[in-house]
């Protein structure tokens, strides 16, 4: 057995005789009785005391101990005395991602995860608190998308506790414990009329936007990045490279969402549309920081800038611009009619015309082709639909004899 047993209400001394006798110590009789120790993998002496009664209580944990070491295991018991808050801040400076999403994780976890378990020292945190923390979110009107974003943050970092031996298990993973279920939503498409009705609301310089968003597929980012540079008019394809990003208010360039840049087909009528503009609003040269507010500045010729001639600013644009529009032509405001909504148009445009997913997938710039799938199943032509008209092509181009599907053949 690692360590051994000490028993604090006794102690052992020799007599006068040189014979070894067992005395009642000073404290015989209060406070906890047995004190298990051992030594750990760092080299430093680590204890548990246990009350009366409970020396085989000891003699079982010390067992644990010693099998935990030999099957590497081990877990300092005094390391999940830390508290949730102090992990917080030693995860989030651990983190080596992109810095816009570390400025909304370091936010979310500061808003929404310490209030409730900051105090609370990880080896403390129960099944039972992440369920109650997750009923406060819902009770407090926290919308279930963004409390799912929530939970999977203070997942990940309590897995990060258990990676570093601080914790043996992630409350989070208990069978008793559910992921905040999304609300059933089913995307609703833009019609042509909408989308051409949204293009001539908006003043002249910003309607090329609406082009490449319905037109390609594009994010509103994407589109407020997007240099002349980037569109091959000979080929007819557009370069999505980088995009016009918001950091704590702070406009920066960086790659397009998910780090992963793409091709998209370029339609003559929106090659049309981004000449004209170009006659019309020369691309400007603006320099900005690279991924983070202090990057390197980097200089692109943009196709749209405000009036100014800076890189436009999503907040003021929507603001000042997209919003204005939505009232023009009766739309609600809402963020299912935001800019967004083209990008659903496009998907709708292209699965109605018999695009696969996996294409489709790649144009948009999305990660899976599952989620595109998932997202977009509703709008694919139904497999009825697609039989009535391989049958009717078909027998429609056939012959127009009494002879037709519906005669029967002579043998």
């Amino acid at each position: 057995m690692a360590g051994h047993i000490q028993d604090r209400w006794y102690k052992t001394e020799t007599d006068a005789h040189g014979k070894t006798v067992r005395l009642k110590s000073d404290r015989h009789g209060t406070g906890l009785r047995y004190r298990a120790r051992y030594v750990g993998p760092d080299g430093a002496e680590k204890s548990k005391s246990f009350p009366d009664g409970q020396k085989r209580v000891a003699e079982k944990w010390l067992s644990q101990i010693e099998a935990d070491m030999t099957r590497g295991q081990y877990i300092d018991p005094r390391a999940g005395r830390l508290t949730v808050r102090q992990h917080a801040e030693r995860w989030l400076a651990s983190l080596t991602i992109d810095p816009g999403t570390f400025v909304s994780t370091e936010q979310r976890v500061r808003l929404h995860v310490v209030p409730h378990l900051g105090s609370r020292s990880l080896d403390s945190l129960k099944p039972i608190h992440v369920r109650e923390w997750l009923r406060k979110l819902q009770d407090g009107g926290v919308a279930p998308a963004y409390q799912r974003v929530i939970f999977a943050n203070l997942n990940a970092m309590l897995g990060a506790a258990v990676d570093d031996r601080l914790i043996s298990h992630n409350p989070c993973r208990s069978s008793s414990v559910k992921a905040p279920k999304l609300e059933p939503r089913r995307i609703v498409p833009w019609r042509p009329e909408r989308v051409l009705a949204m293009r001539s609301a908006l003043p002249a310089r910003y309607r090329g936007m609406v082009d490449l968003a319905g037109g390609c597929g594009m994010r509103q980012g994407e589109v407020l990045g997007l240099a002349v540079d980037d569109v091959d008019f000979v080929e007819g394809v557009v370069h999505v490279v980088r995009q016009v990003k918001l950091i704590a208010g702070k406009q920066v360039f960086a790659l397009p969402k998910g780090g992963k840049t793409r091709t998209v087909p370029l339609p003559e009528s929106v090659a049309r549309s981004l000449e004209d503009h170009i006659a019309k609003h020369p691309p400007t040269a603006a320099t900005l920081p690279w991924r983070s507010v202090d990057g390197p500045p980097v200089t692109a010729a943009l196709l749209f800038t405000n009036v100014g001639g800076h890189a436009i600013n999503r907040v003021v644009f929507n603001r000042l611009a997209w919003r204005p529009a939505l009232d023009t032509v009766g739309v609600p405001r809402g963020r299912e009619n935001g800019m967004h909504a083209l990008r659903h148009f496009y998907a709708s445009v292209l699965l109605d015309a018999g695009e696969n997913i996996k294409a489709l997938s790649e144009y948009l710039g999305h990660h899976d082709p599952g989620f595109t799938l998932r997202t977009y199943t509703h709008l694919m032509p139904s497999s009825e639909k697609r039989t009535r008209e391989a049958v009717n092509g078909v027998f429609e181009d056939g012959p127009k004899a009494d002879d037709g599907p519906t005669t029967a053949q002579g043998s």
